[in-house]
């Protein structure tokens, strides 16, 4: 019984800062999330098409 308290306690504790560490990543790209022929552009904070001249 005491186990299985320490289990549940630890569980409980541990489970909330995994999702919000989780949480703080999300929404996060870089130029490697965008799809090929695209860039990232930091000011509009999306992904862009690349303008060839």
């Amino acid at each position: 019984m005491h186990f299985k308290t320490i289990l549940c306690a630890l569980v409980l504790t541990v489970l909330p800062t995994l999702s919000v560490a989780m949480g703080c990543e999300r929404g996060k790209h870089t130029a490697a999330s965008c799809d090929a022929g695209q860039t990232w552009d930091a000011a509009s904070q999306a992904c862009v098409d690349v303008v060839s001249s």
